[in-house]
């Protein structure tokens, strides 16, 4: 495996990033972490994964708030009812649209 791939196969560490954020989002946080290149989870199976399956709209804010959307894949998160949701990395939706296509999550840009 040369250099180029080994950095590009290493995941980030909340750790990293002590100083920012409270203790619930570093917890959704360290979440987003785990979830596979090439796989989508719910806002809803995210909130269920941090032991707060009734407060959905507050880890989707913690996920907005994530201040490293490159190092920690926010863009792999998406709504209940198919959607995409919101991504608040430069670009906006249609970087998000974009990541997951290249993750080869979607394949019709249109969507």
């Amino acid at each position: 495996m040369s250099n180029r791939s080994q950095a590009h196969e290493t995941v980030p560490k909340v750790q990293d990033f002590p100083d920012t954020g409270t203790p619930f989002q570093i917890r959704v946080w360290k979440a987003l972490l785990q979830i596979p290149r090439g796989k989508t989870i719910t806002y809803k199976e995210l909130a269920k994964k941090v032991g707060a399956p009734c407060s959905i709209r507050a880890v989707a804010n913690a996920v907005a708030a994530n201040p490293h959307p490159v190092s920690i894949p926010c863009h792999r998160i998406v709504r209940s009812d198919g959607g995409l949701g919101g991504y608040s990395g430069p670009g906006g939706v249609e970087k998000k649209r974009l990541l997951l296509k290249r993750e080869g999550v979607l394949s019709d840009l249109s969507r």
